[in-house]
């Protein structure tokens, strides 16, 4: 056990640590579905010229990119309670075994969570690939 750091303070630690994995284990299962939703949709628009498929293949990406996003902001949110709670300062202390997050919400949290590099650059190629399908369509 740490200095400073009681059993209880550990074991709320833990919790919040497996809501971040959790947060995180969510966002890799929604970038799989992600790639295979799009993929599915671009090949049978591209090998049946379904030009209406293809723009239709543009709202998986987006409603997956959102969700996305918001996993991300929920993640940063718990990772700032982490931090609060594993504070010895008084000034930031925590209620044990408390879950509010909302100390460190922040405005546009999920439209800057989903514009970071990682999510937009991932969901960024997604959204290219289907303007050159829409392209190839044609």
């Amino acid at each position: 056990m740490s200095a400073g750091l009681d059993e209880g303070r550990m074991r709320h630690l833990e919790l919040i640590q497996t809501i971040v994995t959790r947060m995180g284990n969510n966002s890799f299962l929604i970038k799989g579905w992600s790639l295979t939703v799009t993929g599915a949709l671009l090949a049978y628009a591209v090998g049946n010229d379904k030009r209406a498929i293809a723009l239709v293949g543009f709202v998986p990406v987006l409603a997956f990119w959102a969700l996305d996003g918001y996993f991300l902001y929920q993640e940063r949110l718990f990772r700032r309670l982490y931090e609060r709670a594993r504070s010895t300062s008084s000034a930031d202390t925590v209620e044990p075994f408390s879950m509010d997050v909302a100390p460190g919400r922040e405005k546009a949290g999920v439209l800057k969570a989903a514009g970071s590099f990682t999510i937009a650059g991932f969901y960024g190629g997604l959204t290219l690939a289907q303007f050159f399908a829409l392209l190839f369509v044609l």
